[in-house]
């Protein structure tokens, strides 16, 4: 394997069970490489926890993991900072053919900027395939589907969600 590191990148808005699995698989790949969960600050996206929360949750998940991990990198494309922490590669999940068409696209524009740095994607099993961020902050709405988010969620960001929208009720 290549000297260097892998990164895997998102806004983990929050983090779900399918971050989760690409960590776990991430490890596995690279291993004995260190894998960096790099939280990201993307403008078109408003997110419902700070970047502080969102680097805590991972602490959080990732903390019995000894070759991750966590930073953030807001304000810098994702092409820049995996040069400036050396890594070989990125790590990204593709859930479906509009995931696969964005992130294609991203993969050739980071390997014109940087050939040196391989992109490799992963497809979550199909029962995580579809959730995303978005969906389990939409099911946290007005009507509360807490006992479909729970299944989508580790138990700790489940409680954040929670106080999250408790308090916007307020």
């Amino acid at each position: 394997m290549k000297e260097g590191t892998a990164v895997y990148a998102g806004t983990f808005d929050p983090p779900t069970n399918g971050h989760v699995w690409m960590i776990e698989q991430g490890i596995e790949i690279f291993n004995p490489l260190p894998l960096i969960v790099a939280v990201g600050v993307n403008p078109e996206k408003h997110c419902l926890f700070s970047l502080e929360e969102r680097v805590e949750m991972l602490h959080q998940i990732t903390k019995s993991f000894p070759t991750v991990r966590v930073e953030s990198f807001p304000y810098m494309l994702l092409i820049h900072y995996a040069q400036r922490v050396g890594a070989r590669f990125i790590l990204r999940g593709i859930r479906n053919f509009k995931d696969y068409e964005y992130e294609n696209d991203m993969r050739n524009m980071n390997r014109r900027e940087d050939p040196t740095i391989e992109t490799v994607f992963l497809m979550p099993p199909q029962e995580i395939r579809e959730v995303s961020s978005g969906m389990v902050k939409g099911f946290m709405g007005p009507e509360r589907g807490d006992e479909v988010v729970e299944k989508y969620v580790p138990p700790f960001v489940f409680k954040k969600l929670k106080e999250a929208y408790d308090a916007k009720q307020k």
